[in-house]
């Protein structure tokens, strides 16, 4: 069972806030506490209701998890349907360094959970190890982006850094692209091994000076030619397009 004074220790990590001053944060469902716990995350805790111990007895019973009520994981839990596991971890204290022969996602205010979160897990489908976020993105321990991440929040290092700061420096040794209306053609294009690609905001792109910062504008074409269409494609769409394309794939 779980006290009173536990749940609502728990229930405080739902805010940024008590995340950042535990140093912890939550992860709910069952593939993403699975991934969790094979990970070199250190897990704090598990909270597991009668069903999910039933159906994972295997591998749940050497974790020692709390058992809760469906009503106990509704009050901890950050989702309308609760899940039958949760877990609160430690978040990452250091992070490798961005190797220098290797792809990278630099994402420019990027604010929604569920696109960071499917941007992670798209990038770790296409074996892009490394993101590099702006300061104004949303936070990488938010639960719905690691909801979103379905468990990839594991494989991928995600950085927080001054984005002009950061691409100034890499360009000196690799491309930085950006995807802008009437760049060139993706289909065409011929990229590198160790590219940065830039990602801008859902409703403004990229800003004018992470822009300043690309040496080369690219762009996905639109199908719908001679009518109108879409003004732009959804952020985590647009990331697995040139994705696809980058990585040779």
């Amino acid at each position: 069972m779980i006290s009173k004074n536990r749940i609502s220790q728990i229930r405080k990590l739902h805010a940024k806030k008590f995340r950042d001053e535990s140093g912890l944060f939550l992860v709910e469902g069952y593939k993403s506490v699975e991934m969790l716990c094979a990970s070199d995350f250190e897990v704090e805790e598990i909270f597991a209701t009668e069903n999910a111990l039933t159906d994972n007895a295997v591998w749940l019973s050497s974790l020692s998890p709390t058992l809760v009520t469906a009503e106990e994981m509704s009050r901890i839990s950050t989702m309308q349907t609760p899940p039958e596991l949760l877990a609160i971890a430690l978040q990452r204290q250091s992070l490798p360094d961005i190797p220098a022969e290797q792809p990278v996602l630099a994402l420019d205010h990027i604010s929604d959970p569920g696109n960071l979160g499917t941007i992670i897990r798209t990038a770790d489908w296409f074996d892009i190890q490394h993101i590099v976020c702006s300061p104004d993105c949303v936070e990488f321990y938010n639960p719905k982006v690691i909801q979103a991440t379905m468990g990839s929040f594991t494989h991928i290092h995600v950085h927080y850094r001054s984005l002009p700061e950061f691409l100034k420096q890499e360009s000196t040794y690799r491309r930085i692209l950006g995807t802008f209306l009437g760049g060139e053609d993706i289909r065409r294009f011929e990229f590198n091994r160790n590219d940065i690609l830039v990602i801008g905001n859902e409703s403004n792109g990229i800003s004018a000076e992470v822009a300043s910062t690309v040496t080369r504008r690219i762009t996905i074409p639109t199908a719908a030619q001679g009518r109108d269409t879409a003004e732009s494609l959804n952020a985590a769409v647009a990331a697995a397009v040139v994705m696809f394309r980058m990585t040779g794939c």
